[in-house]
């Protein structure tokens, strides 16, 4: 959407706050011994009580409140009896919906003490997403966003992940642009807008490009790749974006 009014922009940063403080939420309960079901219910819980709708199970029918990955998946984990364990890296992802406006964050987490390398790619995602942030300017190309995420990935001896984009949001969960690649496409040169509000997510992979469907027909995975993802929702403005996810 092309936020344009005063109740675009409230609106936008209720529900943002709203996703955020799940986030931060799960991120906090994420220990070991704990489910991904376990984690999914205070999620619901928290949407019940802040008024606000799930995205994924109001929008597609999806089986959670949230979608939590965990160590080979990497996004549209379905919660369940999968126990988190030490060293875990996690991956919570929460988007919902509130007076019909929408927002979209997620962030990739290592539990307790993990292998370096995870440690490593959860960072390289965050230094991503700041490189990318700004390029997130009105009348730019959306192709260069993804050409420095590529670049930051590649100085770090990482890779990104090629068939999983941002996206524009804000009066649904998906909308134009329907992609913001991780990578440089010079065939993508569509112009960022001034008011345009998009769900800006890089996934940092440690080896391979693409991920892959499970046969739950939700979950993507890879096969012997680490992969982190930091997610935040902005709001396009000449004076620099806004983030309705911090």
């Amino acid at each position: 959407m092309i936020a344009k009014t005063e109740e675009d922009f409230n609106g936008l940063k209720e529900i943002g706050k709203i996703v955020a403080s799940i986030r931060d939420e799960l991120v906090q309960r994420t220990i070991p011994g704990i489910t991904t079901k376990e984690l999914d219910e205070i999620a619901g819980e928290i949407f019940e009580r802040e008024g606000a709708v799930s995205a994924p199970k109001s929008e597609y029918n999806f089986p959670g409140y949230t979608c939590i990955s965990v160590n080979e998946e990497v996004a549209h984990g379905i919660p369940g009896s999968r126990v988190i364990k030490e060293g875990d890296l996690v991956n919570v992802d929460v988007s919902g919906s509130k007076n019909g406006y929408f927002a979209d964050t997620g962030i990739s987490f290592v539990v307790g003490e993990g292998e370096e390398v995870l440690t490593k790619i959860c960072d390289i995602a965050k230094k991503a997403f700041e490189a990318g942030l700004k390029k997130a300017k009105p009348g730019s190309k959306i192709s260069g966003i993804g050409k420095v995420v590529f670049q930051t990935a590649k100085q770090h001896e990482l890779t990104v992940i090629k068939n999983l984009t941002g996206h524009g949001i804000g009066r649904t969960i998906h909308e134009a642009p329907d992609h913001i690649c991780n990578y440089y496409d010079p065939s993508d040169d569509e112009l960022l807008k001034e008011g345009m509000v998009i769900a800006f997510e890089p996934f940092i992979s440690t080896y391979e490009e693409e991920v892959y469907q499970k046969e739950d027909g939700w979950t993507y995975v890879t096969e012997q790749s680490y992969v982190a993802q930091l997610e935040h929702t902005i709001i396009l403005t000449k004076n620099g974006p806004i983030i309705v996810t911090l």
